[in-house]
């Protein structure tokens, strides 16, 4: 292993060129960026979200204007954070950002959240998804048992993570191979819906506004149930010290990859609510199932199968880049040094990785896990929100500092940086927007869902008395300065 303390941080930066410290390989290109991003964001969600979207919006017609609501926010959101990505060229995503601009506590306490809940809970939600469907053929009259599901997803957790210690290209091999799965099961889903339209039947578009929900809580977590499905479209600012040439890489990537899952969305949608009637919808679990059920006959088995296929797919990816956070937020000593070594051989964090597995099998205790899904979704955009204020504010603590890349609302979003001038206000209203956005979606479900809001508060202000003891005034504890590793 090769330890990366505070002495050597400033070497990891690969604009730095340094030649003798240990680094992660600058092994991906365009490509497996797009399948990075594509790979996480296209997991469970669209296979069963639909249900969701449609309880808080009432209706088919406002569902489909949430689900592209849902992608242009994801599109927004991406390019802000590949300003921020390139400007702050370093791994970690959110971690990074934070820090950068409001200082080591808020990056600390995003980081906690992310180590108890966001990272470790989605990655079980991912493989107990992936068990349950996995074995469901084998389960024909009857739902499987919960431990067997839990093991099955605790194999698939291990094994993922070790695919993902042992070689880099390994794990975006078998990101791009199962991206390529589930965009195989979403174009049989598509093109039965095109069929079941180009029949002349559009019996379930008769009235698709017909009880529309116009509350602002209900739009808020109709928009939490679509942006679930949308996660992950920030995941590849955790591992831009890992792209050959992030300036180039990344906004092409996310060029690439939002546009394509947008329109993979919401002809899903459109084909779900061609065969399916809203109450079918409501009464689903797992509308891709239901639908299959509905529309494949003998082959119906398929459904079960690509959703695992794609579960599989968004775990490995997961895996992949929220390693990357816990090993970027021991490089900056806010966790055990030992989870920012790097394998000499492998050139992977292999400590944060097993870590990761870990927590996650942890969370694997119980299978009822949805009942998180409200409250990591305001964690996720209540750090969204700070992230997005923090490219505001360093615009303007820091104007000339280097943006290869900055989010405007020119032609082309995205531009190469040049010093502000008469259209600074046209440079700065597209962050403006999103955090506007960000800021609806944090304070609105409040009134909802205020349990959950309060237990995400708790968790996130439970890391106040850790970081004082744990960071700030570990030096003074001589047994936890050994635990840190300096």
């Amino acid at each position: 292993m090769g330890r990366l303390n505070s002495e050597t941080r400033a070497e990891m930066s690969p604009m730095m060129g340094a030649k003798d410290s240990v680094t992660m390989k600058k092994d991906l290109g365009v490509m497996n960026g797009v399948a990075i991003i594509v790979g996480i964001i296209i997991g469970s969600g669209i296979f069963v979200s639909p249900k969701g979207v449609l309880v808080y919006s009432g209706s088919i017609g406002l569902s489909l204007i949430i689900w592209a609501l849902c992608g242009l926010l994801s599109m927004v959101g991406a390019l802000c954070y590949a300003e921020l990505g390139t400007m702050i060229p370093r791994s970690g995503g959110d971690f990074a950002y934070i820090h950068e601009s409001f200082g080591p506590l808020p990056a600390f306490l995003f980081l906690w959240v992310a180590l108890l809940i966001i990272m470790p809970t989605g990655n079980a939600i991912q493989a107990l998804t992936f068990a349950y469907y996995m074995l469901q053929p084998f389960y024909n009259t009857c739902h499987p048992p919960d431990d067997v599901v839990r093991l099955v997803a605790a194999m698939v957790i291990c094994f993922l993570t070790f695919i993902n210690c042992y070689n880099v290209r390994w794990s975006s091999t078998v990101q791009e191979v199962f991206t390529g799965a589930k965009i195989v099961a979403l174009i049989i889903i598509i093109g039965t819906g095109v069929y079941v339209l180009g029949t002349g039947d559009f019996s379930k578009y008769s009235q698709p506004f017909e009880g529309t929900r116009l509350d602002p809580g209900r739009i808020a977590l109709a928009l939490y149930s679509g942006l679930f499905s949308y996660a992950g479209w920030n995941y590849l600012n955790f591992v831009v010290e890992e792209l050959k040439d992030p300036f180039r890489s990344l906004p092409r990537a996310i060029y690439i990859s939002l546009p394509l899952v947008t329109v993979v969305y919401l002809l899903a949608n459109v084909a779900y609510f061609a065969v399916l009637s809203p109450t079918e919808v409501l009464a689903s679990n797992a509308v891709a199932v239901t639908f299959g059920n509905r529309m494949l006959g003998v082959m119906s088995w398929m459904m079960p199968f690509f959703v695992a296929c794609s579960t599989f797919g968004g775990l490995n990816g997961g895996i992949f880049a929220s390693s990357r956070l816990f090993f970027v937020g021991a490089r900056e000593g806010c966790l055990p040094v030992a989870l920012a070594m790097i394998n000499v051989n492998k050139l992977t964090p292999v400590p944060s990785l097993v870590f990761l597995c870990f927590l996650t099998l942890c969370m694997l205790v119980t299978s009822d896990v949805y009942s998180l899904i409200n409250y990591i979704s305001f964690v996720e955009s209540l750090f969204i929100t700070m992230s997005t204020a923090g490219l505001l504010y360093l615009r303007w603590k820091l104007p000339e500092a280097p943006r290869p890349i900055k989010a405007s609302l020119n032609a082309r979003f995205l531009r190469r940086a040049a010093p502000y001038n008469s259209q600074h206000t046209v440079n700065i209203a597209l962050p403006i927007i999103f955090l506007v956005v960000c800021l609806f979606l944090v304070t609105f479900p409040i009134y909802m869902t205020p349990v959950e809001v309060g237990v995400a508060c708790g968790i996130i202000l439970s890391g106040v008395p850790v970081y004082l003891v744990g960071v700030l005034w570990r030096r003074n504890v001589s047994c936890l300065d050994g635990l840190m590793g300096t």
